[in-house]
């Protein structure tokens, strides 16, 4: 019995290595999303410019989109905002905002600071949009379809890397598909 316990640290040494060994390699930015493929969810929340006007899921459809959940409590959105601002003033990529579990003074202040690079910005203090789209944080950045659909998701900074390797790909086949 003694013997058996002398290799117990051995056994549990092993078992930890091999359960770090199986993340080695997996990109921490793409979580899956059970909403792949599947419509926005039905929300109706306030606009961030205009609380008195509601926004519903058809403020994502018509075009291809970006959804990027921002908010200005969040550090890895204040780096990512000038590529943003970047990418909807020279590229033309309509950008929706989401701005989440943020004040208005606050989310104003931000992009009273760096601009606004958003045609429409959904105001979701709560966090209700987010947390149906499984959003762990900001910021997150999805591909909304013309019609509507989720067809990615990434986690994480949208950067000039990201945005070639990544995301102008599948917006370009969600173009090619509408």
């Amino acid at each position: 019995m003694k013997r058996v316990l002398l290799f117990l640290p051995l056994v549990i040494a092993v078992a930890v290595g091999v359960f770090l060994a199986a993340g080695i390699g997996k990109d921490p930015t793409k979580l899956e999303s059970a909403r792949i493929g599947k419509p926005v969810p039905a929300f109706s929340l306030e606009s961030l410019n205009n609380p008195t006007q509601l926004l519903d899921e058809s403020v994502l459809k018509g075009e291809v989109a970006l959804l990027n959940v921002w908010a200005e409590w969040c550090p890895s959105c204040w780096d990512e905002h000038e590529y943003l601002m970047w990418l909807s003033k020279e590229k033309g990529v309509r950008i929706v905002g989401l701005n989440y579990k943020d004040q208005r003074e606050t989310a104003f202040s931000f992009l009273g600071r760096l601009g606004n690079p958003y045609d429409e910005i959904i105001f979701d203090p709560k966090g209700s949009l987010g947390f149906d789209l499984g959003v762990y944080g900001a910021p997150e950045t999805f591909v909304i379809d013309a019609n509507g659909i989720v067809q990615y998701r990434h986690v994480g900074v949208v950067n000039k890397r990201v945005w070639e390797e990544v995301l102008q790909p599948v917006i370009q086949k969600a173009k090619g598909n509408s």
